[in-house]
């Protein structure tokens, strides 16, 4: 009896183009933090969990973390595990640990403040809130991400612009002071570069779009030779 030949091309070609397009994918992306909750400690947000809502996310360089909370929290980064693990940064290094937003427990008055802080460099990244005494950080205000090298950094954050947020100085003790890392809400990153560039990447992008097109038509054929052998 003569059998039937099942053929798997169309099954070759999809998982190939698959494979070709997947790698042009990534792009900068903004991650709200705790989504819709903010970041906030559980006596306040009884529900946050920041390293389940941190281990279902991939972090690359370029990428932003946007901190929605108020002057009552602050945003703390360190590379620094023993800074992190002990929730306080009193004795931490200049260069392992950044302050991005202070809180003031000496202000009763809060107001509402939005945190945007650059992924900037590979490896283990630990934040947390490092205010009264650590009680913040040890009630649920912390978590822990890997950023992968991803796309790279872009060029916005490689020269440090002047509109890029910063670290903020510890807030002042009066009502209406705030810190000074408040995220406009056309908050886009990273910046466009100029024209110029923008031209030259784009070159650059057609053109390696061009090779991977190129490589792929190529394995293609040879894929599909290997199937005629069959």
């Amino acid at each position: 009896m003569k059998q039937g030949r099942t053929s798997s091309g169309p099954i070759f070609s999809c998982l190939l183009l698959f494979f070709c397009l997947s790698g042009s994918a990534q792009a900068y992306k903004n991650y709200t933090v705790g989504d819709s909750l903010g970041w906030f400690d559980n006596t306040e947000k009884s529900s946050v969990n920041y390293q389940k809502w941190a281990d279902s996310k991939e972090f690359s360089l370029g990428d932003f973390l946007v901190f929605n909370t108020d002057t009552n929290h602050s945003v703390v980064q360190t590379y620094n595990v023993t800074t992190y693990k002990l929730c306080d940064y009193d004795d931490a290094q200049d260069k392992d640990t950044t302050q991005w937003s202070a809180s003031d427990p000496s202000n009763t008055q809060t107001h509402p403040v939005t945190v945007a802080v650059p992924l900037v460099k590979e490896g283990m990244t630990y934040f947390f809130s490092g205010d009264y005494d650590g009680d913040q950080c040890k009630s649920g205000q912390h978590f822990k991400i890997n950023v992968t090298h991803g796309q790279g950094l872009p060029k916005s954050l490689r020269t440090s612009p002047e509109d890029a947020p910063s670290p903020a100085s510890p807030v002042a003790g009066d009502d209406d002071s705030a810190p000074d890392t408040i995220v406009p809400s056309n908050f886009s990153h990273p910046k466009e570069e100029s024209d110029d560039e923008d031209d030259k990447a784009s070159d650059n992008k057609q053109h390696s779009s061009s090779v991977s097109v190129s490589m792929c038509a190529q394995l293609y054929i040879v894929l599909l030779g290997i199937l005629f052998l069959f």
